[in-house]
């Protein structure tokens, strides 16, 4: 943490997705990171989950640290509000200043760019890049399929046990930010 408060990156849509407890959880996801005194980490956009994630953190008074590609700065719209912005020249900079920004990694509900970046988190975590705890929060049953996903590799061997445990899930935003706070304990 170099002397800095602990950060959590939170990988998420740039929608809002199809069902409001989908919004409603990135809004309580980035109240109760500020609660707890977490800084978030994120994709800097304003929009969808990512800007109702943001600015419910910077509405209870947090650290918000947004990382957004230059490509993207217009599409997604970055978020200007934010405690920093950093605009990086590509997606492979985005996610390595945002692994490098935060302690842990919490996922919400998105589409490709989420998984992926969740993905990525979970594979340097399996190839021992880094040693930060990774988790989903399964609103409303959103990752039930991807989680059985995970579950078929290990079962067809493509994937470790112990690997697999490294990514947990918990239903509710306030167990999943109790089992990184658990997680982190054990690291440090």
């Amino acid at each position: 943490m170099n002397g800095r408060s602990l950060r959590v990156c939170v990988f998420c849509g740039a929608s809002p997705g199809d069902n409001p407890a989908y919004v409603q959880t990135a809004v309580e996801t980035g109240r109760k990171l500020t609660e707890r005194g977490i800084g978030v980490v994120y994709g800097g956009g304003r929009v969808g989950l990512m800007g109702a994630l943001a600015d419910s953190a910077l509405a209870a008074g947090g650290e918000v640290i947004g990382i957004i590609p230059e490509a993207l700065a217009a599409r997604e719209i970055a978020h200007r509000g934010l405690t920093e912005l950093h605009v990086v020249g590509s997606m492979h900079e985005r996610k390595a200043l945002m692994a490098a920004e935060s302690d842990a990694f919490l996922t919400l509900p998105g589409g490709f760019g989420t998984l992926e970046e969740l993905f990525e988190a979970v594979t340097w975590r399996q190839l021992g890049f880094h040693d930060k705890p990774c988790g989903i929060v399964n609103v409303a049953g959103y990752f039930d399929g991807l989680l059985r996903f995970c579950d078929d590799a290990v079962d067809h061997g493509f994937v470790r046990p112990l690997d697999r445990a490294g990514l947990f899930e918990r239903a509710s935003v306030g167990e999943a930010i109790d089992e990184l706070l658990r997680r982190l304990a054990v690291i440090h």
